[in-house]
């Protein structure tokens, strides 16, 4: 299903002026809590996490001590409610930019997908998955929550199914894992995949 109208900085930036924010959980959500709390000791590996909203994700591994986590969105609301939450995170790792923008002058090790893709016009999963890849050093990850499932109403959110979402990645990555997801919050049980790719060493542009 395609949107019906143009998603860009305007139309985000308008959902939170006007509240209508449903994606919000208004914490970091349990299978990446989870899988965060696997990693090794805090340390100063690069993270990026794109149309990452008002970024709970990036406050918890801030607090965690990891020092080189960046955010990116395009609604300049998202980004300000970060910053007031956590005031000591760093201001030039807020970025005020669209993903597919973002150029890889210094790779991340970690990238991190929590309702970015799905709020995405479906046509440009194709392209999402290439600038993921372009984003990772070689064998870096991209970790995250797919939804499995299709929404009746018009998106975003946009649905799909995990067999869709392997013809993205397979081009750029090996899966380490791909299911669904035990751990997902209640509303979002059942509808979820977590990822775990591993960037490949060589990939074509």
């Amino acid at each position: 299903m395609q949107p019906t109208q143009k998603l860009d900085a305007i139309y985000w930036q308008g959902r939170y002026e006007a509240g209508q924010t449903g994606w919000d959980t208004g914490q970091i959500t349990p299978p990446l809590r989870e899988y965060f709390m696997q990693l090794s000791e805090p340390d100063a590996r690069r993270i990026l996490i794109p149309g990452a909203g008002r970024g709970y994700e990036a406050e918890y591994l801030h607090g965690q001590g990891y020092s080189q986590v960046w955010v990116a969105d395009v609604a300049p609301d998202a980004l300000a409610a970060l910053q007031t939450r956590v005031p000591n995170f760093p201001a030039d790792h807020l970025l005020l930019q669209d993903f597919f923008a973002l150029a890889p002058t210094e790779p991340f090790n970690l990238l991190v997908e929590q309702t970015f893709f799905c709020a995405l016009d479906p046509a440009q999963r194709p392209n999402y998955a290439r600038q993921c890849a372009a984003l990772l050093r070689p064998g870096g990850t991209l970790v995250g929550l797919l939804f499995d499932t299709e929404f009746s109403q018009p998106g975003p959110p946009f649905g799909g199914s995990a067999a869709e979402y392997r013809t993205y990645f397979e081009p750029y990555f090996d899966f380490v894992h791909f299911a669904p997801a035990y751990n997902s919050l209640k509303p979002r049980q059942g509808r979820e995949l977590f990822m775990c790719l591993r960037r490949k060493t060589e990939v074509k542009p």
